[in-house]
């Protein structure tokens, strides 16, 4: 069963706060045509990727991206990460927030790395 895409870029756009017509722009696109994307419930690979990449993300985590489970993560991370009292207060040891930048980071480098290869590979 295919998940609808359109709603996944929207949806993922929507939880990283930018606004429909900024990433139009980073596309090239405009913003009706930004929308009418988001509206499809199929969209063809190639722009599906594209719009992926435009994000941030790989076409896999975009396809998979689902942000109750990841708000659930963080949300459980923090109710569970480890807390000191000291006394200037209580101060949080673990920064779960930190960890997923750092991890998104990684993921877009290596997605960036993946490109580069794929590019000498094409011109080859």
């Amino acid at each position: 069963m295919m998940k609808h895409r359109g709603s996944k870029i929207a949806r993922y756009r929507s939880f990283k706060g930018i606004k429909q017509d900024s990433l139009a722009k980073q596309l090239e696109i405009s913003q009706t045509e930004m929308s009418r994307i988001e509206s499809q419930e199929t969209i063809d690979d190639i722009l599906f990727s594209q719009m992926a990449e435009a994000l941030g993300v790989s076409s896999e985590f975009l396809e998979n991206f689902d942000e109750n489970s990841a708000l659930y993560t963080i949300s459980n991370n923090i109710e569970n990460s480890p807390i000191s009292e000291n006394s200037n207060g209580i101060n949080q040891v673990f920064n779960p927030l930190d960890k997923v930048v750092e991890l998104y980071e990684r993921l877009l480098e290596s997605e960036k790395e993946k490109i580069e290869l794929l590019k000498k590979i094409n011109n080859k």
